[in-house]
């Protein structure tokens, strides 16, 4: 973006003849600040959404017919600011069946979406509740699969002549950081066929080193065995053992949308702490239990709002036993925690009885005694008895 700089203070505009490159950090933000409107506009068209990141955008819509119209639309509200659709990544698929010998459904910021027929017991439903005979799949696209595989074999292709732990400490943060990227999707099946691919890789890097080994000489030294793994690529270095991220090992975690009218600068803390496990103005166990009660009190089970009243409860009463573990822990609106502090002292009351009950059985067990008449009766001092017949009837 080549836009001139502006100096509102001084109101002086500065020619900018460098720009800003495309990718660069700022990129995004840039983008967002000329195309914001663009959503409100579509909004106009009935049935019609857009998502929007940066410079890249979708728009759906269950009408081919108004998908056009929007395509139009689009291209009049940016022509006021100079911009136009590029045509090579601009195109109208179907996200079920082809169309215009396009294939279906479209790949968006790394991710491939697209609808299966499918049977009943595994077809979507709409918001009535009926069928819609096919189901929404989203996976990685298979060129951001081929770009990740690339990387990390060109990485172990550059590490030919590099120790075992320099190649897990280059190839663990591209695995993670992809893998982490593509955890809220259908991603098992391509983890589990990037975790071969990358074993099959590594595998020819190791035989590479040793030519006149066998294979399972290689293998012993270069893998090995943790839990039930015995494919596991690692080593002892320095007192501890390292081992290679397995993308098999993220595990899948669906994204829960995040409100149209939400940022982090709300002063929301409880929807974002429950989100998010954490919070700045809150502390790390009240922002911890919020998330693991999904944002509800455990006494009423209504959600917290902003601006409620709300305390840290022990489950089970620390006069009755309990600790100050976070298992035993747990939020409640200020009213909820007294009416569960009224019902807690029963719960006191019978743990006491308990307790002295225990205590005096323990006292009499010590005692000097013997069956009578099947009457538990003390003995006299210094009398004696035969230890077998001590508590038989």
């Amino acid at each position: 973006m080549r836009a001139d700089i502006c100096d509102f203070e001084k109101h002086q505009k500065t020619p900018n003849q460098q720009g800003t490159p495309q990718g660069g950090v700022i990129s995004p933000l840039l983008s967002n600040i000329a195309l914001h409107g663009m959503e409100n506009r579509i909004k106009q068209i009935k049935g019609a959404s857009l998502i929007r990141y940066a410079d890249d955008f979708v728009i759906l819509h269950e009408n081919l017919a108004a998908l056009k119209v929007c395509q139009n639309v689009i291209s009049e509200w940016l022509s006021h600011y100079d911009l136009e659709l590029k045509p090579s990544k601009t195109k109208v698929v179907h996200t079920l069946n082809e169309l215009d010998k396009n294939q279906p459904g479209f790949n968006f910021l790394g991710f491939n979406i697209r609808q299966y027929k499918v049977g009943k017991y595994q077809s979507g439903k709409n918001g009535q509740g009926k069928l819609l005979g096919f189901k929404t799949v989203i996976r990685p696209s298979s060129d951001s699969v081929r770009r990740h595989y690339n990387k990390i074999s060109e990485t172990i292709g550059r590490l030919k002549a590099a120790p075992q732990e320099k190649i897990i400490s280059e190839l663990n943060p591209i695995i993670r950081g992809w893998c982490n990227y593509y955890r809220t999707v259908c991603s098992q099946e391509t983890y589990s066929k990037l975790g071969s691919l990358t074993h099959k890789r590594l595998r020819r890097w190791a035989d590479r080193r040793h030519p006149n080994k066998g294979k399972y000489w290689v293998g012993n030294k270069y893998w090995t065995a943790i839990g039930g793994d015995n494919w596991v690529f690692g080593k002892e270095y320095k007192d501890d053992k390292i081992t290679l991220e397995r993308h098999t090992k993220t595990a899948i975690s669906r994204h829960v949308k995040v409100r149209g009218n939400k940022t982090p600068y709300d002063g929301d803390t409880i929807y974002w702490a429950k989100r998010k496990g954490s919070h700045p103005e809150l502390k790390p166990s009240t922002a911890k239990l919020l998330k693991k009660q999904n944002g509800k009190c455990n006494w009423c089970n209504l959600n917290f709002l902003d601006g409620d009243l709300i305390d840290t409860d022990h489950i089970t009463p620390k006069q009755a036993g309990g600790n100050n573990s976070q298992d035993n822990l747990q939020l409640l609106h200020k009213h909820c925690h007294d009416a569960k502090t009224k019902s807690d002292l029963l719960v006191i009351k019978l743990y006491k009885a308990k307790k002295s009950g225990e205590k005096t059985q323990k006292w009499f067990n010590n005692l000097d005694w013997n069956w009578v008449d099947d009457i538990p009766t003390l003995l006299k001092v210094g009398t004696q008895t035969e230890p077998e017949k001590r508590g038989a009837q």
